[in-house]
């Protein structure tokens, strides 16, 4: 059987006009500013209108990745669509995908098959510009600083002491340390300096976690750039930098409109990188999409020890968001994975490799019941190489918990595959009664939160912290931001810090190489493992089979 490519599926797609989906979704024409025929920003203004109620926020999360795929950003479109075919009024909130992956390894970030967002290369590509103007801003605070130094460094900041890097949007392992301010006195101050990925700088993680413009500006002026001679911190409001950042920011902090390949209104906003910032969608986005559905499905980076967590302990403690349900996805073949299989391995029935896989989705799940006290759901995309047995092992293992097991065919059939889904995620919301928790509480400090992570999230026996990490912590608990969250930057491959350990690893501990604070976001980043902040290209990019042809018709993207 020959199978379409997702870029074919979509574009043999009749799209909506972009006014019809504003239309389903109840936003009047006022609020909607169009970029072409099938997409949109609205204002958030619309937020501040009387008599609109939240509708029920639904958590789409998975299991620990492997190469084999688990179709998380799929399930959640999928999902969405279902609960569309079965009556209700529904809304999707997603990140904006990467210039960097798109172009690298991992080709679109749309969803894929039958459940995606449309249009897809716009989206996968430039989309309505936010990435461009995220850029423009962090290198607008980059140059401003430079210059500051430049011209008598009036702050008394010490160059050796610059935390602040410049971005772009593309995976160039070239610019990840570089020395710069070359060629004689009137061409800068040399030092050494770096390059992060668009998705990983602060003002991406600031401008997903504003509430509002102003709320933008506070954070923004919160940014640590460096340190002074005598070690204290300046910042970007030091700088002066807030006012122009904003300027360049305020259009893109507007919800991108656009939808699914059955009409379903989807909001794709934002994009933070999951390893080391918090990896959800821009909390303006979800607000929106609650006020404008009954239900509103979103999803949260990589598997939920990474993405689920952030989710809920940094963006719904700072937004105030309480999820009603959470849906786990996962599949027969990366479990098998999990159990020690290779890639090429996983077509044939292994109960055994299963069995041995199955705890990294049973951890997952007691995470989400048992630490976060969330109503829970476990989706199971089928391949047509699932067998009987195997599908029924999961069911059972997962009954055990008190949790449901539904197959999910939204890959192939669209909404039509994600109906039973559907069903179960409404079931949960009407009979079940989330008794909401955070994994850690803000008064501890940096080391209690981190290890309340370790070993109530990864099942680890605790933290290794090294002695620069130490004087890390120490330094800033003494500026007072030992009473913020932690986002833990590690490794999405396992539950642990260390790749390699697959499935439930037990008796391991994580160790914390460095600690630094994002002010503007809100939150202080603890640094495992070997974390890229600037990814580079493979051996084979998928940017090579992309073309287009005379008509501008793209193909190869995904």
């Amino acid at each position: 059987m020959t199978y379409l490519s997702d870029i074919e599926i979509a574009q043999q797609t009749q799209m909506l006009p972009i006014g019809a989906v504003a239309a389903r979704a109840g936003i009047d024409e006022a609020y909607l500013e169009p970029y072409g025929r099938y997409k949109a920003k609205v204002d958030p203004a619309l937020l501040k209108e009387p008599g609109r109620r939240d509708g029920k926020l639904i958590l789409v999360t998975a299991i620990t990745p492997t190469p084999a795929g688990e179709g998380k950003t799929t399930t959640t479109i999928g999902l969405a669509d279902g609960l569309a075919r079965i009556g209700k009024r529904v809304t999707v909130a997603l990140r904006e995908p990467s210039l960097g992956p798109v172009f690298g390894v991992k080709g679109g970030a749309a969803g894929g098959g039958y459940a995606q967002v449309v249009p897809m290369e716009d989206i996968n590509l430039h989309f309505t510009g936010d990435f461009h103007a995220i850029g423009a801003a962090n290198n607008l605070l980059a140059a401003m600083l430079d210059n500051h130094i430049q011209q008598g460094n009036a702050l008394g900041i010490d160059v050796r002491k610059i935390t602040w890097k410049r971005c772009v949007d593309m995976n160039d392992r070239q610019l990840r340390n570089i020395v710069d301010g070359l060629g004689g006195k009137a061409n800068g101050v040399p030092r050494e300096d770096g390059f992060d990925i668009t998705v990983a700088s602060e003002i991406m993680a600031v401008f997903c976690l504003a509430s509002s413009v102003s709320d933008l500006k506070e954070r923004l002026g919160r940014i640590i750039v460096g340190y002074t001679y005598d070690d204290r911190p300046v910042t970007a409001g030091d700088l002066k930098a807030v006012g122009a950042m904003t300027a360049l920011l305020k259009d893109a902090l507007k919800p991108n409109l656009v939808q699914t390949l059955e009409g379903t209104p989807a909001f794709v906003h934002g994009g933070p990188f999951a390893n080391i910032a918090h990896g959800c969608n821009s909390v303006m986005a979800t607000r929106m999409a609650l006020k404008l559905g009954d239900y509103t499905v979103t999803e949260a980076g990589f598997g939920a020890d990474l993405g689920a967590e952030k989710f809920l302990d940094i963006k719904c403690r700072m937004a105030g968001l309480v999820p009603d349900a959470v849906v786990v996805v996962a599949t027969v073949r990366a479990l098998k994975m999990h159990g020690g299989l290779d890639k090429k391995q996983l077509a044939s029935e292994d109960l055994a490799a299963l069995e041995r896989g199955i705890p990294n989705l049973l951890r997952h799940v007691s995470n989400m019941r048992n630490v976060y006290r969330l109503p829970c759901v476990v989706a199971v995309n089928r391949f047509p190489t699932d067998t009987d047995a195997e599908i029924s092992f999961i069911i059972e293992k997962c009954r055990a918990l008190g949790v449901n097991t539904v197959l999910s065919t939204v890959w192939a059939e669209g909404g039509k595959g994600g109906e039973a889904l559907a069903r179960e995620v409404v079931r949960l919301c009407e009979e079940e009664q989330g008794d909401f928790r955070f994994s850690y509480e803000l008064n501890g400090s940096i080391e209690d939160k981190i290890d309340a992570i370790v070993r109530k999230i990864y099942g680890g026996d605790g933290i290794t912290v090294l002695p620069n990490a130490k004087k890390q912590i120490e330094r800033l608990s003494g500026l007072g931001f030992d009473r913020l969250p932690v986002c833990i930057a590690k490794t999405q491959y396992s539950f642990s810090d260390d790749p390699q350990l697959l499935g439930a690893p037990e008796h391991f501990t994580v160790t914390v190489k460095n600690v630094k604070v994002s002010a503007g976001a809100g939150f202080v980043v603890a640094l495992t493992g070997d974390i890229m902040t600037m990814p580079g290209l493979p051996k084979v990019p998928a940017a090579e089979k992309i073309d287009v042809d005379e008509n501008g018709r793209i193909s190869g993207l995904f």
